[in-house]
């Protein structure tokens, strides 16, 4: 390590030691200040801090660097609660209190749309957070092993096949993580194989639980490598006998060599074959693999910002698309004529269509497609949305959905996104087609983490 003495950040090597003043987070919670004009990214400091900092690495247009002191403290800065904070990658932010958190989502959202669409002062409600911002996730998925004669469950660390023990993790909910330690003591008490132990190609890779807020029920699904495992009934009697609340234990099978928590295949060992949880009055059946938003609590607001985004009265038809297993749809059914839903995946169409079912949304329609090819042909037979509602993946919006909605030009636009970059570099394709943008709805739905997720409200221009 040695001090930097150069005038250019083009010079730097890895092992000099800058002195840096944080201008703001980046979008995945790294303080970004400049060195010399030239970005530098650095984990762990904060905004208005003054840093000392070694670079580890150098980029065309940016700088890596490891935070060695915090010269200058930000009032926001404090101790995080969790031992393994900046060890698991779970989360980013935790050594920022909850009201510098809230205010520096707000401040990525805004940085964003700066950036992105060239906006100066985009119109930003306040942030929807939480009361209380932990216990809040309702599943854990984590991978196991043995480290002598104990079970560990944890996260990857990043860049590592090391696996970080996530005991306890404060933004699980409690009845989450006290089910995981009944799991790993059952395990541990039949000395149930797991995949990789002494080579073994078979056994048990990750422990999966979710607990239902709403029902109380508990679901425990052990993800294997082979389709059998020893002591399956003691298993699953222990089980029964240890987890309050207990309402199905199922196995399922994925032997490939994936990054990919679930296989194909779930075969049921006890119990129910799904779990009962409800959001406002929708309620669902989830099975093992079924996608449900991880904070329920937080999902009721964003969904709300979404139905007031929409003001319907009854007589609209609304465009739900990349709508996964349905809940924006259903949200909002019960306000307008018509909502028809279109996602690629078929099995979340099934899940859709199913949830519609069981919660008498008859007003709903579910289509397996892409909406820039299903979009443009229904208005070609004579559909005309009022209200299109898109939820895409973080990587954002199809460009020819984008074109497609230009083509269409519903009354509004309503865009949920959870990646405020993509989020604006699509609003700007938008806006410069002629729509404008009314708001921005931050709703803070992963506390202690940088991620946020947004509500926008586009309206075509010339509309009250």
């Amino acid at each position: 390590m040695r001090p930097s003495v150069s005038e250019s950040a083009e010079e730097l090597v890895p092992g000099d030691v800058i002195v840096v003043t944080i201008k703001r987070l980046g979008i995945n919670g790294e303080g970004v200040g400049y060195y010399r004009r030239k970005a530098v990214f650095i984990d762990g400091a904060l905004t208005d801090e003054v840093v000392k900092a070694e670079v580890t690495g150098q980029q065309p247009k940016f700088i890596k660097a490891q935070l060695l002191e915090v010269e200058k403290r930000s009032p926001y800065r404090i101790e995080p609660p969790c031992p393994v904070f900046g060890i698991c990658g779970g989360c980013q932010i935790q050594h920022m209190s909850y009201e510098g958190q809230l205010q520096a989502k707000t401040d990525i959202v805004r940085e964003a749309f700066h950036r992105y669409a060239g906006l100066q002062d985009v119109k930003l409600k306040p942030i929807l957070g939480m009361e209380h911002p932990w216990d809040y996730r309702n599943k854990a998925q984590l991978q196991v092993k043995r480290r002598g004669n104990e079970v560990i469950a944890g996260l990857y660390q990043a860049e590592s096949h090391e696996i970080v023990d996530i005991t306890g993790c404060p933004i699980q909910n409690s009845k989450v993580n006290e089910a995981v330690e009944k799991v790993k003591a059952v395990l541990q008490e039949l000395n149930i194989p797991f995949y990789k132990d002494n080579g073994s190609k078979d056994g048990v890779r990750t422990i999966v639980v979710r607990h239902g807020f709403q029902s109380g029920e508990v679901q425990v699904t052990l993800v294997t490598a082979g389709s059998r495992l020893p002591r399956q009934e003691e298993l699953v009697s222990m089980l029964r006998l240890s987890i309050p609340g207990i309402s199905g234990v199922a196995m399922n099978i994925n032997p490939k060599k994936t990054s990919l928590i679930f296989g194909d295949r779930t075969i049921k060992l006890w119990g129910a074959d799904t779990l009962q949880e409800s959001l406002g009055d929708l309620e669902f059946s989830l099975s093992p693999r079924a996608f449900f938003q991880l904070n329920p609590q937080q999902t009721v607001k964003l969904y709300e910002s979404v139905r007031a985004a929409a003001g319907l009265t009854g007589k609209e038809t609304v465009i739900d698309a990349y709508c996964g297993t349905g809940t924006i749809g259903l949200w909002l059914a019960p306000y307008a004529k018509e909502v028809r839903g279109i996602e690629v995946i078929p099995e979340a169409i099934e899940d859709a269509k199913q949830n519609a079912a069981r919660n008498q949304r008859d007003n709903v329609s579910f289509h397996t497609g892409e909406a820039e090819v299903l979009l443009p042909r229904w208005v070609k037979v004579g559909l005309s949305p009022d209200v299109i509602v898109a939820d895409p993946p973080r990587t954002g919006l199809d460009p020819r959905f984008l074109d497609t909605v230009l083509r269409t030009r519903p009354k509004k636009f309503i865009y949920v996104s959870c990646n405020p970059a993509t989020l604006a570099k699509d609003c700007k394709v938008l806006l410069d087609g002629g729509y404008s943008l009314e708001w921005v709805q931050p709703v803070d739905m992963f506390p202690q983490t940088s991620h946020v997720e947004c509500t926008v409200l586009l309206k075509w221009k010339g509309q009250d």
